[in-house]
């Protein structure tokens, strides 16, 4: 796991390794983060996020590796607006929303995350792809401490 942590402006990211365990770190550290900004564990905002980032994190270790490569997060606080970003070294391989089948017990994540945000995509980059969600919220963020 590459242990850097970068603040700029309402931006937090984060790199880890491509695991089960590293996916855990993300959740837990998006909530952790939250919680810095002033949005508390266990609200509807902060369960949502956990949620999306849970999601798209278990994607890009399922889905997105490449051994030896890191997956990264980022949360940006814009106005009124919470995007989350997960990017993988795989761009080859997007993202497929699959219909549900009765029974099935994986394949909901992307319902998840669609039920969840406002808005979602991918985009794609030099190495890679950025999966990115979007959470309209009612807070301002302008305040945010970034301590």
């Amino acid at each position: 796991m590459n242990a850097e942590i970068t603040l700029a402006g309402a931006e937090f990211v984060q790199r880890f390794s491509a695991t089960r365990r590293g996916a855990r770190l993300a959740r837990r550290l998006a909530a952790h983060q939250l919680d810095k900004w002033g949005v508390p564990y266990g609200s509807e905002l902060s369960d949502d996020v956990t949620v999306i980032v849970s999601e798209l994190a278990a994607n890009a270790v399922l889905h997105g590796l490449v051994p030896g490569r890191d997956f990264e997060l980022r949360l940006i606080a814009l106005a009124d607006t919470l995007r989350i970003e997960v990017s993988d070294a795989r761009g080859e391989r997007g993202p497929e929303v699959r219909p549900s089948r009765p029974g099935a017990e994986s394949g909901f994540g992307l319902h998840l995350v669609a039920a969840l945000a406002t808005s979602w995509g991918v985009k794609d980059r030099v190495v890679g792809k950025t999966v990115w969600a979007e959470c309209v919220t009612e807070r301002k963020w302008s305040g945010v401490s970034l301590t």
